[in-house]
């Protein structure tokens, strides 16, 4: 049972998405590239509020939400913890990863790039070291 820090997630104050949004989805990533496995204690709700500087209830209504689609468990005295489940197929990880590749390539389409050099440059990116 690994526990995880709270700058596990981090918030674009931006973004249209809301911040509870946010904190799920980048669980849900974060379950899908097996950076949490199924048993791992989750920073609690205070510590994720404090590391992002957002209201404890948006955190704890982003764990709430997670609990009850299955994501996460709760275990008294220990707190929350991910909850276990089948590994992730390989159609739900492209679904991930779908909304961004939708915006890049909308932006593709805004700079009028051509596809085949979009595509290039995408398998450039994809070979590179992180």
């Amino acid at each position: 049972m690994t526990s995880h820090a709270a700058s596990l997630y981090s918030i674009a104050t931006g973004s249209s998405e809301p911040i509870y949004r946010q904190l799920i989805e980048q669980t849900r990533r974060l379950l899908a590239a097996r950076v949490l496995a199924p048993g791992d204690v989750l920073p609690s709700v205070r510590e994720v509020a404090l590391a992002l500087a957002v209201n404890p209830m948006t955190v704890s209504k982003a764990y709430n939400m997670m609990e009850t689609e299955g994501l996460l468990s709760r275990s008294r005295g220990i707190g929350m913890l991910v909850a276990e489940r089948r590994a992730h197929s390989a159609r739900e990880r492209e679904a991930l990863l779908r909304p961004t590749l939708e915006r890049a390539a909308a932006e593709a389409r805004q700079l009028e790039l051509d596809p085949d050099a979009v595509l290039a440059l995408f398998n450039k990116i994809l070979k590179e070291q992180p």
